[in-house]
């Protein structure tokens, strides 16, 4: 069909640290010196596979307000900026995503193309991977100054995992998923 394949999926960030597991020189407890903070952003991603299934590449968005249906569908729509030739795009049922997906079918009829993952499986979207990674590997432990050095921070970590196209397909042997 020429459209392109895209995973999508979202993640919220806090300013509170993501606390892994780390070193600390024998005898002294590492300590996270940070306060309670509520500001937080949201964040929707897609990772994308062109027809030929040889080019992966991945595009995002940052909010300071919670994803609802306006901002997913502003997202695919800004999406389809990039693919002339439309998008399938591969969904999980959450409420949000359905109303989205009714508005873009509305939309763009011949552009979009919804196919929805089973419920309860998120293990199944590569995308979840994206954030996996940014959360619990690049953001690790780190205690932001405020919520533009948080915003940077993320955006920094996503630049990087576009630039991997090893990394991208790892996420898809992840999720049992074949190229």
């Amino acid at each position: 069909s020429g459209k392109t394949i895209v995973f999508a999926d979202e993640s919220g960030f806090m300013l509170q640290p993501t606390v892994r597991r780390t070193w600390a020189p024998k005898g002294q407890t590492p300590v996270h010196y940070s306060w309670d903070r509520r500001d937080r952003l949201s964040a929707i991603s897609g990772i994308t596979v062109s027809p030929q299934r040889r080019r992966l590449g991945l595009y995002f968005a940052l909010f300071d307000q919670n994803i609802n249906t306006d901002r997913a569908e502003l997202f695919v729509a800004d999406l389809l900026a990039h693919f002339p030739k439309g998008i399938i795009l591969v969904w999980d049922r959450w409420m949000v995503h359905r109303s989205a997906a009714r508005r873009l079918r509305r939309r763009f009829p011949k552009r979009v193309r919804i196919e929805w993952l089973p419920p309860y499986a998120p293990e199944l979207n590569p995308d979840e991977q994206v954030w996996n990674r940014t959360k619990y590997s690049d953001l690790a432990n780190y205690i932001p100054e405020d919520v533009d050095c948080l915003a940077t921070a993320i955006h920094e970590s996503l630049c990087r995992t576009r630039s991997q196209q090893a990394l991208l397909r790892s996420f898809f042997r992840h999720a049992g998923l074949s190229l």
